[in-house]
């Protein structure tokens, strides 16, 4: 697959995860970026044979374009992602520190 098409399938892929945070599944948000994870290991071991610099200007816009696309369709995962990771936190380090409490209260009473 060409560098160009491996970009084309991960712009394809980035869009449907965008979706998928927008309706908060996040199984199929996980499965897609695992994907797009086998993809990137894929033009990462591809890159060398094939440069950049190969491609033509048309394509290189292209590319462009889909580097583009793929950041915004990030930031709109991540618009969805981060408040729901900012409640994973809270709850965890509530967690930690109602621990920490008992904790210390137990030895008191000892």
């Amino acid at each position: 697959m060409s560098t160009l098409n491996l970009y084309e399938s991960m712009s394809g892929l980035s869009a449907q995860m965008a979706d998928a945070a927008r309706a908060n599944d996040w199984d199929r948000l996980s499965t897609l970026e695992h994907q797009v994870s086998g993809l990137r290991e894929q033009m990462i071991l591809q890159d060398p044979q094939e440069p950049s610099a190969s491609l033509s200007e048309t394509e290189r816009r292209r590319k462009i374009e889909l580097i583009k696309r793929m950041l915004a369709d990030d930031r709109e995962v991540r618009r969805h992602t981060d408040p729901w990771m900012d409640g994973v936190r809270q709850m965890l380090g509530g967690n930690v520190r109602g621990r920490a409490m008992r904790n210390a209260y137990a030895a008191m009473i000892d």
